[in-house]
């Protein structure tokens, strides 16, 4: 029968629990994987105290998770409030001027920037899920988010990440369309088939984004209050938490992230290498220069995007490193939905030059 516990602990602690009964004798838990596990040999006193291991996991009231903070420094916590809220109006602006300059002007109506604006609000939504909660969170006690929360955030995060990468894959298979077969362009790009195509990326990224995250829900959160080394509920952190064998969720998001990431990267890889191929063959020095810079802004977003999630989703674990996580996450959080509409403005002439005309006419009409 077990009498008291001796530092009684949950993973990530600094101890794990030691029980001990009156005659002296002690079991240890430790953990594999998260995985609480019996470090003595098993025993009566072993059982007892796993028992009372389990009878701690389910103890009563709602699980809430708290997010790390950056820094307890006042100062630097003003600094840091500012500077993300600097770039999260500037993404807001930056990507709502692109998609009012697509849809207010004819010349730009056509298959790439219709996936274009596509790429600008998904940006916007993409980092509302993330800003405006870590922003909360900067300044003062820490707030907890609900299960219910966190597995929200997660969905509409690793859902609109998905549908990103997926649409940049949609946007090179244009590219060589209007590339390698500039005579059959009109006829294979269609306005309906662009919206087939966007409808199916967010389907796609929709159905394998809600099994991850069911997946993952399903498991056991340690205690009531748990602190995720992250400023967002994202898989990799969340996983950490769990009092349970995780293995088979780790292969599940490796899985997912092959097919989110590797898969869509290899055909964007196979599309280019037609393009470039193409782009020799090309007599004209004008035609070449228009058609590398057409790619080259839609090459950097990708190799930007596609570069910072394989490296927090496709590494093995045992390499991983939450703080370095967390720095390649604002990463694709705030540097490539705010260099999405620089780099494609910037060597886009055509985007450049309506809106230019859109200022100065608001301008003449002021």
């Amino acid at each position: 029968m077990i009498e008291m516990v001796i530092k009684p602990a949950f993973p990530g602690d600094e101890y794990p629990p030691i029980y001990e009964n009156d005659q002296g004798k002690t079991c240890q838990i430790s953990y594999y994987e998260s995985y609480p596990s019996i470090v003595a040999e098993k025993n009566e006193y072993c059982t007892g105290a796993m028992l009372a291991w389990n009878r701690l996991l389910n103890q009563s009231g709602p699980t809430e998770f708290v997010f790390r903070v950056f820094t307890t420094v006042p100062e630097f916590q003003v600094l840091l409030f500012l500077l993300f809220l600097l770039l999260y109006l500037m993404i807001l602006c930056g990507n709502t001027a692109i998609i009012c300059v697509v849809c207010t002007h004819s010349s730009l109506r056509t298959p790439m920037y219709f996936f274009l604006a596509n790429l600008s609000f998904l940006e916007i939504c993409y980092t509302s899920v993330v800003v405006p909660l870590m922003l909360s969170n900067i300044f003062g006690a820490r707030k907890p988010i609900p299960l219910a929360g966190c597995g929200a955030q997660m969905f509409f995060f690793v859902t609109l990440g998905s549908t990103d990468c997926f649409l940049l894959a949609v946007m090179a298979y244009d590219r060589y369309v209007a590339i390698c077969h500039p005579l059959h362009y009109g006829l294979l790009m269609t306005r309906r088939r662009c919206v087939q195509m966007v409808a199916g990326s967010v389907g796609l990224a929709v159905f394998l984004s809600l099994q991850l995250t069911a997946l993952i829900f399903t498991l056991p959160f340690c205690g009531h209050l748990r602190e995720i080394h992250h400023f967002l509920c994202d898989v990799p952190p969340v996983l950490r938490l769990a009092c349970a064998d995780t293995r088979v969720h780790q292969a599940v998001l490796y899985v997912v992230g092959i097919l989110v990431l590797t898969v869509p990267f290899l055909l964007i890889c196979v599309s280019y290498g037609f393009i470039g191929a193409a782009i020799l063959r090309m007599r004209s020095a004008r035609g070449r220069q228009r058609a590398f810079s057409t790619c080259s802004s839609h090459l950097t977003v990708v190799l930007l995007q596609y570069g910072c999630c394989s490296l927090v989703y496709l590494r093995p674990r045992s390499s991983t490193s939450e703080d370095q996580d967390r720095r390649i996450a604002l990463v694709y959080t705030f540097v490539t939905p705010l260099l999405n509409p620089v780099i494609y403005t910037l060597r886009n002439k055509d985007v450049k030059g309506a809106l230019r005309g859109a200022v100065f006419s608001k301008g003449a009409s002021v």
